[in-house]
């Protein structure tokens, strides 16, 4: 077992797997887009107007419990076999949770907020900017690390069924010629992946909140400011 494990590490310095890599980075960085740029739109409108959660959320959710992978020939016959079915795969793969995990998170923030802005005049777009995404930016960041690891497993599970490059063909075809040593090499680079991915998603998530903390400091005390109250005094 120690050598297998010692012959992984090494076979992942090999340039194919570094080739390999780059092509999963690639559908992955075209897939993500799909997955957590429309999810989280799709999930805000969702989430924030009653006639579209109403009529679209039981859809949405009936379609999330659809095992996709069995789809994937459809995606084949649409977008072929190279890049373009992986990508288009892989962002609806990651799509659903995105999206529901944003709506949910939309539908918890308080009735208030909204119709303040709606009585300063605030416009729809302004509202889900302003109001909506920001009071909703914890579970928006639990459905972004959720969607991007379902991206990767999207990406490479479509690369294993139909590819002649990536990741999940390597691990196919090492699998089928039981090349323990290269199959363990390439889930090793799957893993370094998704946790890289994890801890950028969660290095963005500190820095949102360190950024509303400070919007909001600083609103508090320019309010201070302008009603006459001292500063607290610096420890």
């Amino acid at each position: 077992m120690d050598g297998c494990c010692d012959s992984s590490f090494t076979i992942c310095a090999n340039s194919a797997y570094f080739a390999a890599l780059l092509v999963t980075l690639y559908e992955v960085a075209f897939a993500m887009p799909i997955a957590c740029g429309a999810g989280i739109v799709a999930g805000a409108l969702v989430g924030g107007l009653t006639l579209l959660r109403n009529l679209l959320l039981p859809v949405f959710s009936s379609l999330y419990a659809v095992p996709i992978v069995i789809l994937y020939p459809v995606f084949t016959a649409w977008f072929g076999v190279g890049s373009q079915s992986k990508i288009a795969f892989a962002g609806i793969y990651a799509f659903f949770p995105v999206m529901l995990s944003t709506a949910a998170g939309i539908r918890t923030i308080d009735p208030q907020f909204i119709l303040a802005a709606r009585s300063m005049g605030a416009t729809l777009p302004q509202q889900i900017t302003r109001v909506i995404i920001p009071a909703s930016v914890p579970t928006v960041f639990t459905g972004l690390r959720l969607g991007g690891a379902l991206t990767i497993i999207g990406v490479v599970v479509s690369e294993m069924l139909t590819s002649a490059a990536g990741i999940g063909y390597l691990v196919t075809l090492n699998r089928t010629i039981l090349d323990s040593p290269r199959v363990f090499a390439a889930i090793l680079m799957i893993l370094v992946l998704a946790v890289a991915y994890y801890m950028l998603a969660r290095a963005v998530e500190r820095r949102m909140v360190v950024w509303q903390s400070a919007g909001r400091q600083q609103r508090a005390a320019a309010r201070d400011s302008a009603a006459g109250v001292p500063a607290p005094a610096a420890a």
